[in-house]
């Protein structure tokens, strides 16, 4: 079971305010600051952290990294993705059905870090 995840940001400010609006949708509240960032806490599921990296260095998004964020109906996927969109996320792969059940919605944060919001069933 993971217990968090954490994205770098070079832009701390920047970052957590795209991400206090975006993870509010999913009930994602501030719970612990960190030296270098955040970590934002949900009513179930592992936290999620936001952080300039910790050797200082510049923050890169990784090549085939990704988190998923799960959430409760095609429609709030559909809200999410034109939500991180309208912070100025970039599209990935628009809502829709992957098969098997599953519907999700790709994006890019403003530093680059690929996400997806999805729903099965």
């Amino acid at each position: 079971m993971i217990g968090y995840t954490t994205i770098g940001t070079n832009d701390l400010a920047k970052a957590l305010g795209f991400y206090d609006t975006f993870l509010s949708e999913l009930g994602g509240k501030r719970m612990m600051e960190l030296p270098n960032g955040q970590l934002y806490a949900f009513s179930q599921g592992p936290l999620f952290g936001v952080t300039k990296p910790y050797d200082g260095q510049t923050q890169a998004r990784g090549n085939g990294n990704m988190i998923a964020l799960r959430c409760s109906s095609q429609e709030k996927v559909d809200l999410l993705h034109a939500k991180a969109l309208s912070l100025g996320g970039s599209d990935e792969g628009a809502p829709g059905d992957r098969g098997g059940g599953f519907y999700g919605a790709y994006f890019r944060d403003l530093d680059g870090n690929k996400l997806c919001i999805f729903t099965m069933g």
